[in-house]
């Protein structure tokens, strides 16, 4: 599928900007939505915004428009199933399709598919119980980072530094009723970079002084540093640039995405995860990795909704 330009708003259509849903992450995406909804009604789009909930069958059953914005972060949203809605409607979306979003959205299959292309990310280990915590101690060692591997913006995340943190963390992520991974602390530096159209925009560097980059590290804290330039050398963040390129490919993400990773104290870049509907909020990371470039909040919103138009 080739992306095409379109200059007229009227080219569009009608288009739906469908946010919320009901997962964990349902307050910023309409946050997100909000933003999106008002940057294409700006541009003279006739456009609706729609707040999903429930089930999206019977949510999007009488939709009659021309294409869609999928803003909905999150279970739902991002792995596949509203992709599925639309397809079987034969309305175009933004984004990636069915199963490119239901492997970004979930981290182990997302991990198992780089290890597979040979690209480096943290060592993990699944946790089924809590009988399976103490051989963490022997093969990961600590300090580890458990997740859930369903969960997008740090939700449910925690730092264990010994056994008893451990078990903790292990009841926090497998409160979120998904599989539960604890994986190898990185000693390094955070970086995002976010792709639009196959190419990659300027690489942010994070700095947080919480442990790690958290909910409220991530949406709500001022005390949040966003490098853009991000500090390493041209050559460094080309090189970070092509590896984010390849590992969307890899998994066959279209349209736009956000990838994090780290580069470690051995000045190896390690893959964390990608985002198939990045935030779009104030603190949002894509619209500020486009800005670094010239691109606009509005143009970027154009941009991302042309990845809709897509032919053959």
């Amino acid at each position: 599928m080739k992306p095409i330009r379109i200059t007229s708003a009227d080219a569009f259509g009608k288009v739906a900007v469908l946010m919320g849903g009901s997962a964990a992450e349902r307050e910023i995406s309409l946050k997100s939505g909000g933003e999106v909804f008002k940057a294409l009604k700006g541009q003279g789009i006739d456009v609706i915004a729609v707040d999903v909930q429930g089930s999206f069958t019977a949510s999007l059953a009488d939709l009659q428009v021309d294409r869609v914005f999928n803003i909905v972060h999150g279970r739902g949203g991002e792995d596949g199933v509203l992709q599925g809605v639309l397809q079987d409607k034969k309305i175009p979306v933004t984004g990636s399709d069915v199963l490119a979003s239901a492997l970004a959205m979930d981290k182990l299959k997302t991990k198992l598919c780089w290890q597979g292309m040979g690209l480096q990310t943290p060592r993990w280990q699944v946790l089924k119980n809590e009988e399976e915590l103490a051989p963490v101690a022997e093969t990961l060692g600590f300090p580890v980072i458990v997740k859930p591997a369903l969960e997008g913006s740090s939700l449910g995340m925690s730092r264990a530094e010994d056994l008893a943190e451990l078990q903790q963390a292990y009841q926090l992520a497998a409160s979120f009723g998904c599989e539960v991974y604890a994986e190898q602390w990185v000693q390094g530096k955070e970086y995002t970079v976010a792709v639009l159209d196959g190419e990659a925009l300027p690489v942010i560097g994070l700095e947080t002084p919480h442990v790690f980059y958290d909910f409220n590290a991530k949406y709500q804290a001022e005390s949040t540093q966003y490098l853009c330039p991000c500090g390493l050398d041209e050559e460094q963040e080309n090189t970070l640039k092509t590896l984010a390129v390849n590992a969307c490919e890899g998994i066959g993400i279209s349209g736009w995405a956000r990838v994090d990773v780290f580069i470690d104290d051995a000045n190896e870049a390690q893959l964390i995860e990608v985002n198939t509907v990045p935030g779009m909020t104030d603190h949002s990371l894509v619209p500020m990795a486009a800005k670094a470039v010239g691109i606009s909040f509005d143009e970027l919103v154009w941009r991302i909704l042309e990845t809709s138009c897509n032919v053959e």
